[in-house]
């Protein structure tokens, strides 16, 4: 077997959820009289730290601080948690996967506690053997969380195939020795994640097909 543990990325990946996102950053950007996003351009400029991305859309963080933009985003996607669904065919392949044998977390650059709650809203829980996310709402970025979580599986790097929708997934998938894939449904464009020269999908149903190619 060619891998024995899937690190999968939860917003975008498998959360269907880049939607409400621009929905809650443009409810910001109206507040402010601030040009809003459209999808297009989210994908082509989405980015970690997440701070760093609000700034290219014209945030200024020594006027109004990220940290209560960042709480507003957070209160807004909130509220409109229970509008998002998973991606199609998610659901089976975990079970898939599951049943071959194998392990599967999730590591998001999410708060943790929040992370859990979304989790347990679609029931999806027992397919984890870990739910790993951040400390913060800030979205800074999940590297450390990554290394923990690399030391609580007790697994080589060269057993984990990492999943995600970001440049930032392949980021962490190298800092940890694992091989990664991405998905292009989420929140970056096909175009920038091709430039990582990782294998990119259309959708998660790719992931089950290419840990079955080995």
């Amino acid at each position: 077997m060619k891998y024995k543990h899937l690190i999968w990325d939860w917003n975008g990946t498998l959360l269907d959820d880049t939607w409400l996102c621009i929905e809650s950053i443009n409810k910001i950007l109206l507040k402010r009289g601030m040009p809003i996003v459209v999808k297009k351009d989210y994908r082509e400029t989405f980015s970690f730290p997440v701070k760093q991305y609000y700034e290219t859309l014209g945030f200024d963080f020594v006027k109004e601080s990220f940290e209560k933009i960042s709480s507003e985003f957070i209160q807004y996607y909130r509220d409109n948690f229970h509008r998002v669904n998973l991606h199609i065919d998610t659901e089976l392949i975990l079970n898939n996967v599951l049943g071959s044998g194998r392990q599967q977390s999730i590591l998001s650059a999410s708060k943790e506690e929040s992370l859990i709650s979304n989790i347990n809203f679609f029931n999806l829980e027992n397919y984890f053997k870990k739910i790993v996310g951040i400390k913060n709402n800030l979205a800074d970025g999940k590297i450390d969380a990554a290394l923990l979580l690399l030391d609580s599986i007790h697994m080589k790097g060269e057993d984990i195939l990492v999943i995600g929708d970001t440049i930032h997934d392949s980021d962490v998938a190298e800092k940890i020795g694992a091989d990664c894939i991405l998905i292009d449904h989420g929140y970056v464009s096909r175009e920038r994640l091709n430039a990582t020269k990782r294998s990119v999908f259309p959708n998660v149903l790719g992931v089950w097909n290419y840990i079955n190619s080995f």
